[in-house]
């Protein structure tokens, strides 16, 4: 798997209509409609996401490698 920034990571989300609800601190919390499903994602500049919250995050939206 890639490494991908926070930043990277929305702007996938925001592909899939994933949709920003609010933002608390340096974490965007996301939300789609039809879902209970809330994704915080860390947005600290340009640094890496960690491969196992990269993971996690992208069960829960249900997206794949492929859709990044």
């Amino acid at each position: 798997m890639k490494s991908v920034s926070g930043v990277e990571f929305a702007k996938v989300l925001e592909r899939h209509g994933w949709v920003l609800l609010r933002v608390q601190g340096s974490h965007h919390i996301y939300g789609k409609q039809g879902s209970n499903v809330r994704l915080s994602v860390p947005i600290h500049g340009h640094r890496s996401l960690k491969t196992g919250l990269v993971t996690h995050l992208m069960k829960l939206a249900g997206l794949t490698e492929q859709d990044m």
